[in-house]
C-alpha cells in the first residue's frame, strides 16, 4: 500500500458531523432501496464498544478507518464493502469516520486514513494503511484470516478464507420507515430543518423510540454548530467563563466533533460556578446534551453523577 492522503489539519472540524450524518443517511437510503451491505455498519464513540468490540467476540471484524474527503478511503471503503457482501456474513466491516471520531482514532492510534484494523475476541490488530485495490485487500485479509484459523481464535464453521458460502440465519434490514426515509432524504439534501421535523414527527409518534430521539438530538446539534467558527467558539468560552451561552456554545463544538466528556465537565463547571436563571440554563443545557448519547452510556452515566454533586 503507498503513503496516504491523510490531511495534517488538526483544527476543530465542524463539518465532520454533518459528514457523518451524510453517511448515515447514505446508508439508510441504500437500506430501503434495498442495496445495502447487511454485513456493514458507520460506527463512532458511542457504539465502537457494541459494534466493534463486543461483535468481535462472534465474528471478526475489519475496521475500515475513513476520510470523507479522501478518494482513497472512498476506493477502499468500496472494495470492502464488495468483499463483506460476498462474505456471507463471516466477516463484518465496521467504518470509521475519522474526521467525527478524533479521540477514537487517536485512541487507536490511527497514523493515517484510510486505515485497516482487524477485531476478533476483542483485540485489536492495526493493518495497512493508505490506498488498496480490492485484490490486495482480499490477499491480505486472506491471510490474516488463515493465522487467526491456524491459531484457533476464529468462532467454530468460519471458512478461514475472505469470502465463504451466505450464513443460515442471514440478518436483514428491516422495512423503511416513512417518517424515517423522510428525514434520511432531507439530510441527503443537506436540509437539517426538514430532517429535525421528521424526527421530531417520529418522536411524538412514539415517545419510546430511542433511535429517533438520538437523531433528533444530533440534528439539532449540527443545526447549532451550523456555521459556528469552531476555534473561536472555544476561545470566547475560555475568556469568558462565567458567559453560560458561551459555554453552551463551547459545548456543542465539542459534542460534534466527539469530545463528549469534554462536553459535559465545561457545563458541569459552569453550574458550580453560577446561579439562578443562569444554573438552569447550564443545566438544562447539558441534561439535553446527554440525550446524544444512547441511554446506559458510560460517560452519560458519571457525568451526571458529577452534575448531582455540583448540585448539592
Amino acid at each position: 500500500m503507498q503513503p496516504s492522503d491523510f490531511s495534517p489539519n488538526s483544527a476543530v472540524d465542524l463539518g465532520a458531523r454533518k459528514a457523518a450524518l451524510e453517511r448515515e443517511a447514505k446508508q439508510r437510503a441504500e437500506e430501503s432501496a434495498g442495496r445495502s451491505n447487511p454485513y456493514a455498519a458507520n460506527v463512532d464513540e458511542a457504539t465502537f464498544q457494541e459494534q466493534v468490540l463486543e461483535r468481535s467476540m462472534s465474528v471478526p471484524v475489519v475496521l475500515a478507518v475513513l476520510a470523507g474527503w479522501s478518494e482513497q478511503s472512498k476506493q477502499v471503503e468500496s472494495a470492502l464493502d464488495r468483499l463483506s457482501a460476498r462474505s456471507g456474513g463471516h466477516w463484518f466491516l465496521a467504518k470509521l469516520d475519522s474526521e467525527a471520531s478524533p479521540q477514537l482514532v487517536q485512541a487507536l492510534r490511527v497514523p493515517t486514513a484510510p486505515m485497516i484494523i482487524v477485531a476478533v475476541q476483542g483485540q485489536v490488530m492495526p493493518g495497512p494503511t493508505g490506498p488498496a485495490t480490492e485484490d490486495q485487500l482480499r490477499d491480505w485479509l486472506g491471510q490474516v484470516f488463515a493465522a487467526l484459523a491456524e491459531q484457533g481464535m476464529l468462532p467454530p464453521g468460519h471458512p478461514g478464507t475472505v469470502e465463504g458460502e451466505p450464513l443460515e440465519e442471514e440478518e436483514r434490514a428491516p422495512a423503511a420507515d416513512p417518517v424515517e426515509a423522510e428525514a434520511q432524504a432531507a439530510l441527503e439534501r443537506g436540509d437539517l430543518s426538514a430532517a429535525e421535523a421528521a424526527y421530531a414527527k417520529a418522536v411524538e409518534a412514539d415517545p419510546s423510540d430511542v433511535e429517533a430521539k438520538l437523531s433528533l438530538g444530533r440534528v439539532r446539534l449540527a443545526g447549532r454548530v451550523q456555521g459556528v467558527d469552531g476555534e473561536a467558539a472555544l476561545r470566547a468560552a475560555a475568556d469568558r467563563p462565567g458567559d453560560v451561552a458561551a459555554q453552551c456554545t463551547a459545548a456543542d463544538v465539542d459534542m460534534s466533533v466527539g469530545r463528549f466528556e469534554e462536553a459535559f465537565d465545561r457545563l458541569i463547571a459552569t453550574v458550580k460556578r453560577t446561579a439562578d436563571g443562569d444554573r438552569d440554563a447550564a443545566r438544562g443545557h447539558l441534561l439535553s446534551l446527554f440525550e446524544l448519547l444512547p441511554p446506559g452510556n458510560p460517560s452519560v452515566a458519571a457525568a451526571r453523577r458529577r452534575l448531582t454533586s455540583a448540585l448539592f
